[in-house]
């Protein structure tokens, strides 16, 4: 039997220097570190300002799909899909990963021509998405009010884990593999050292690294900024919801296109609901997790109008995370312009927590054997700087 493993500690010993420093203690940061760990001799240290799972990464739904717009997005989460049904054995740790696939309901033309796209896409990638009309659609899930719905879209594959033991499950396996990871310590401010960047920390300590990798999400800008990187990501509120549980009766999540309302039902029976709310316009890079009484009217309203059973609930618990959102819903990943020592992380636009099986290994392999991943190539924070930054994806959900 493996001994306890301690998930990160505020008084955790740091050596003076390191390979990789990862700011960031969220599912991304972790899983990178855990990837570089697992291929590597590499020295590591990860950094949280908080407690682990404190950020977007303990806040969002668990949700993971194929189902994209793109070809590069849906290969991606084809890939992290993969990872995630072999992870709780991997991890050592139960994920509560339940695979009872998306149902995308469409009430438009311009929502059907969107799911008939996207079949098409995934037919020919290998994504097992499959078309339904309303009463197939009501078959899957008998409660569903489909009298304007005019096609659906089902992947079987994809699914739902609970997001905590997804983060911790990461951070047993790094520390094992020999990664440091320091809790309730922020890094205050980074300058250059040589090759390599000196983190000046909420401590008093500084660290050196060889690489450091900005794995803080919506939290960047701050990093960023104390070495002159500027980007053009900025963090938006997205608020959710879970209700008193019902017994178990919905297998798939259901994702409503014309409202952007999503549900799902958790294992012990709770309803978690999100849904899209009007954007109020570009608040900075502070970042915004306070709660609304809008936003528990409207989805009220939206989700009694899809399924009027869930319109008597009771709402046990509200919160909101941070959507770190790029201006061309693609993710900043790689190195930064004019810093190549500080990789960016960051830029996922809310979908970073199902990503991140992926694009942790990804990134390991960057950093490890300098190997270019064709979607690191894309991520390139650079394009902002030279132009070849363009919208591609039209599935982002919430």
């Amino acid at each position: 039997m493996k001994p306890p493993v301690t998930l990160g500690r505020a008084d955790e010993p740091l050596p003076e220097a390191c390979d990789v420093a990862i700011v960031g203690g969220g599912v991304m940061g972790l899983s990178t570190a855990y990837a570089v760990a697992e291929s590597s001799k590499l020295r590591v240290v990860v950094l949280e300002r908080s407690y682990l799972v404190s950020g977007a990464s303990g806040r969002n739904g668990g949700g993971v799909r194929m189902q994209w717009g793109d070809e590069g997005n849906v290969r991606v989460m084809m890939e992290s899909i993969e990872i995630c049904r072999g992870l709780a054995q991997e991890l050592g740790i139960n994920l509560w990963f339940r695979q009872g696939g998306y149902l995308f309901l469409a009430r438009s033309e311009a929502g059907e021509q969107r799911l008939r796209r996207n079949a098409e896409l995934h037919h020919r990638v290998g994504a097992p998405t499959r078309l339904l009309g309303p009463e197939e659609a009501r078959e899957l899930v008998p409660e569903l009010d489909v009298h304007d719905v005019r096609l659906a879209a089902f992947n079987p594959k994809d699914g739902v884990v609970f997001p905590w033991p997804f983060v911790w499950g990461y951070a047993g396996q790094a520390i094992r593999r020999g990664v440091v990871v320091r809790t309730h310590t922020a890094v205050e401010a980074a300058e250059a050292d040589g090759a390599g960047l000196r983190l000046r920390l909420s401590t008093g300590e500084s660290l050196r690294a060889n690489l450091v990798v900005n794995a803080t999400g919506a939290w960047c800008h701050g990093l960023n900024h104390s070495l002159g990187v500027r980007l053009p990501n900025r963090p938006h509120r997205h608020e959710i919801l879970s209700t008193e549980p019902l017994k178990p009766f919905l297998d798939p999540l259901v994702v409503d296109l014309a409202s952007g309302l999503y549900f799902s039902q958790s294992t012990r029976g709770e309803i978690v609901a999100g849904i899209t709310m009007p954007d109020h316009g570009d608040g900075g890079t502070d970042v915004d997790q306070s709660s609304s009484l809008g936003f528990l009217a409207h989805l009220g309203r939206t989700l009694a109008a899809v399924m009027p059973r869930l319109g008597r609930l009771k709402v046990l618990r509200q919160w909101a995370g941070a959507y770190d959102v790029s201006p061309d819903g693609d993710a900043i990943v790689g190195p930064s312009p004019g810093v190549p020592a500080l990789l960016q992380l960051c830029g996922f636009t809310g979908h970073g927590f199902m990503m991140a099986p992926a694009v942790g290994r990804m990134l390991a392999r960057f950093i490890v054997r300098g190997e270019r991943h064709p979607m690191l190539e894309r991520w390139d924070p650079t394009r902002f700087v030279d132009g070849r930054s363009r919208a591609r994806e039209d599935m982002i959900i919430g």
